[in-house]
């Protein structure tokens, strides 16, 4: 894995550190450079569905992807209507240097199974289900949870949609890096993708590709599209499935592994990934790029050094000096939490941190 590289060809997108890893590092960190030169202004379109409680979640979530990317985003918030108007007045207040604007819609479902899609695991949480199907005029979209913060840009998750080859319509990261703690290899009670089955978090989909593909399934010899297959899934698991949607991809991914592009853990790293003891090497060897408090660690003390980053985050004002007024009352905050399990490798949570403000700054003096 990469870890650090200095080539005296990168442009003021890419400022990385003087040391020499391999060339798997090598091409990996040029072929990123690669994709955004033949890419320079396209835009990166970012997918959110917030329901209940979760209006300052999403906002620190879209102020983390704010802080570092490059390329101008296009934000899909899809809420409950009460809280329209909340996001209209915090994102209307956003110093914006038009690079960002949004898009908010209502919670929809198909008319004739809405009650049943919307009770599904979380009050709308089935929602990005239906993403390809409403979002038809875009062409690719990174879709996270609300409780997922940027460490890194937008731009490198972004990149992986010119790694899919030639069958691959979406990428997603293993459920669990460690089979011995892993949820769908011990009790899950219907059809999974690998070894420890994927978690949709942070998901990026090719939307032409899934809106095109015709799926292999288990129901029935005739292979169906996106919006066909949907029902009938819900129909024949729903008394099998825990995670609600989340079940429902993996088990249309188990039957189209081929369609899937698997992104290493770092990508979408979750309190699985150190409460019992570290386990995902890459986020060791090169910092965190995107975090997932999932079960709500962001709000109570079970896992401090998750609320840490997030509170770190939420309470950093645009324009601050990153340095002062981010990173390092953040590196006090994780000090605290060494007695957890978490807290001991707290180093990983701020090295691409502090590496990202080290580009962002680099970047802006060149201009």
């Amino acid at each position: 894995r990469c870890k650090n590289l200095s080539v005296s060809f990168w442009n003021s997108y890419w400022m990385l550190p003087s040391d020499v890893c391999g060339m798997n590092c090598f091409w990996e960190a040029a072929f990123r450079y690669d994709y955004m030169q033949r890419h320079p202004s396209e835009k990166m379109h970012l997918a959110v569905v917030a329901c209940g409680e979760r209006l300052e979640e999403t906002v620190t979530m879209l102020r983390s992807a704010i802080i570092f990317s490059i390329k101008p985003l296009q934000f899909h918030i899809f809420a409950e209507d009460q809280l329209h108007e909340s996001f209209k007045d915090i994102l209307d207040d956003f110093p914006y240097e038009g690079r960002v604007n949004y898009t908010l819609y209502p919670i929809t479902f198909p008319n004739e199974s809405a009650a049943e899609w919307k009770k599904l695991f979380k009050p709308c949480a089935s929602q990005r289900l239906f993403l390809p199907l409403i979002l038809k005029n875009v062409d690719s979209l990174l879709y996270v949870d609300t409780d997922i913060l940027f460490l890194r840009p937008v731009d490198d998750i972004w990149s992986f949609l010119g790694k899919f080859n030639s069958t691959q319509i979406a990428a997603m990261a293993p459920e669990h890096e460690e089979p011995r703690i892993g949820w769908y290899n011990r009790f899950a009670r219907h059809p999974y993708y690998g070894a420890t089955g994927i978690n949709s978090g942070v998901m990026l989909m090719n939307m032409t590709r899934i809106r095109r593909k015709y799926f292999k399934n288990d129901m029935t010899p005739v292979r169906l599209q996106w919006g066909e297959i949907l029902m009938p899934l819900l129909k024949k698991y729903k008394l099998n499935i825990t995670w609600g949607d989340q079940d429902l991809l993996n088990i249309m991914f188990f039957h189209n592994p081929e369609s899937l592009y698997v992104f290493p853990c770092q990508w979408n790293y979750r309190p699985d990934h150190c409460i019992y003891g570290s386990n995902c090497k890459e986020a060791e060897e090169e910092g965190i790029f995107i975090l997932h408090g999932n079960r709500g660690v962001y709000h109570d003390d079970k896992q401090p050094t998750f609320r840490a980053v997030y509170e770190a985050i939420k309470n950093y004002s645009f324009g601050d000096d990153l340095s002062r007024s981010l990173l390092q009352p953040l590196e006090l905050e994780l000090r605290k939490t060494m007695h957890t399990y978490c807290g001991r490798v707290y180093k990983v949570f701020v090295k691409q941190l502090t590496k990202s403000v080290r580009d962002l700054y680099a970047r802006r003096s060149k201009g």
